[in-house]
């Protein structure tokens, strides 16, 4: 079977000094991934990679139509937006008194 090796008591310890070291590393890098602004970095981070991906091809050049569509779309929902505020403007906002 399994070769069989004694371990001695300095071994041990040792073994449970390195042990609670990378653990407490482990717990830094846990709290520090949990912050807000690490979550929004990453976030931000991840939607500029989409952005990216989706607007140039794999050479890294820009894809124009693409841009253009995204362009587009994105004018349309300001857009309708903007009616959207302008319409609701007069509705519902009385002044107390």
């Amino acid at each position: 079977m399994g070769e069989q090796t004694s371990t001695s008591p300095a071994d041990i310890e040792a073994e449970i000094v390195e042990t609670r070291a990378r653990l407490a590393s482990t717990i830094d890098e846990l709290a520090i991934r949990a912050q807000p602004k690490e979550i929004a970095r990453r976030q931000a981070e991840s939607a500029k990679a989409k952005v990216v991906e989706a607007t140039h091809t794999p050479e890294g050049d820009l894809r124009v139509e693409r841009v253009g569509a995204i362009a587009a779309g994105s004018a349309v929902l300001l857009g309708l937006a903007i009616l959207r505020r302008r319409h609701q403007g007069g509705r519902g906002h009385r002044s107390r008194g």
